[in-house]
């Protein structure tokens, strides 16, 4: 499978940015990405006052590298790039396995914390 990370660093960013993201998440960029052709999943991840990440995992390398050049293309527009004033680290990576365990998935916007 055919990964991608796009990450923003939180380090000089406001103790409240995380929750903002997290509220975009939520609110915008959930439903965005259920639809996007090629997708496999998207995880967003964090670590408060480090950094900030989409992980995407494509299924076919045609499809990551499209995705790729266009968020590239536009990636000093996008809302966490807006949101924070730096830019993101964009990185491929190969997925060697992913293995759903017992608990399963649960694919909602709503965090817990």
């Amino acid at each position: 499978m055919f990964g991608l990370s796009v990450r923003w660093s939180l380090t000089s960013a406001p103790d409240s940015t995380l929750e903002e993201l997290r509220a975009y998440v939520e609110d915008e960029s959930f439903a965005r990405f259920a639809n996007l052709p090629g997708l496999r999943f998207k995880t967003w991840r964090a670590r408060a006052g480090e950094w900030f990440e989409g992980t995407y995992v494509f299924a076919s390398a045609e499809a990551r590298q499209k995705f790729q050049d266009d968020f590239t293309a536009a990636a000093d527009q996008a809302p966490a790039t807006l949101t924070l004033g730096v830019a993101p680290t964009i990185e491929p990576f190969e997925v060697v396995a992913v293995v759903r365990g017992p608990a399963g998935f649960r694919s909602a916007p709503r965090f817990e914390r």
